[in-house]
């Protein structure tokens, strides 16, 4: 796959990690879109779940604490992956890759991957190579589940970046089905109404 480079390499998110005040994205555990998602999910198939620019990945520490067993945590920053270990002792040490998604085997197949704020903190220039990697990393008719935010964030000059709802649909249309595309209605106060809620199903 074509190399996809950007400003915002491992050591700029090392240091974001690292200088308090620098990750306000983090919501500080699981947010409730994702909460109740995974809650209905059937723990007896035991979908191979991949969460790409997990960051902390309190989703990677829910799904596994409920007893998934084949979740897969991707993260350019050393730091957040140890935070994970640290928090979660008993995570599969194999399962935690410091990597770049964009360089993932497309023979690694997931049935699942899950988008928080990651998307968002791309350059936006990725974004059609993010949507192309999502799409070659899944299983036919796995599944894109996460929230998007539905705001423009104007003016930013690094991360987060925000998108709309017509960018996102011509982004995920040449890959996949939109089984659901709305606006989250359980989302944390401060994102109320600025986040959508997607399931996008792999052709």
């Amino acid at each position: 796959m074509q190399t996809v480079t950007s400003p915002f390499d491992a050591a700029y998110w090392q240091a974001r990690y690292a200088t308090p005040g620098r990750a306000g994205w983090d919501a500080g555990r699981i947010t409730p879109p994702l909460r109740a998602y995974f809650d209905q999910l059937p723990l007896g198939l035991q979908p191979r779940i991949l969460i790409p620019g997990a960051g902390r990945a309190y989703e990677a520490e829910y799904l596994h604490r409920l007893g998934f067993q084949h979740v897969v945590v991707a993260e350019l920053a050393a730091t957040p992956l140890a935070e994970l270990a640290v928090r979660v002792p008993d995570f599969p040490a194999a399962h935690l890759w410091q990597a770049d998604f964009f360089q993932l085997d497309p023979k690694e197949k997931f049935d699942l991957l899950i988008e928080q704020t990651f998307l968002s903190a791309l350059a936006p220039a990725q974004r059609p190579a993010y949507a192309r990697q999502c799409a070659h990393l899944l299983r036919p008719s796995g599944k894109l589940v996460g929230l998007l935010f539905d705001d423009a964030f104007a003016g930013a000059a690094e991360p987060p970046f925000g998108g709309s709802r017509a960018e996102y649909q011509a982004l995920f249309a040449p890959y996949f089905d939109f089984v659901h595309f709305e606006t989250a209605y359980n989302s944390l106060p401060a994102r109320r109404g600025r986040e959508l809620f997607v399931c996008l199903q792999k052709r």
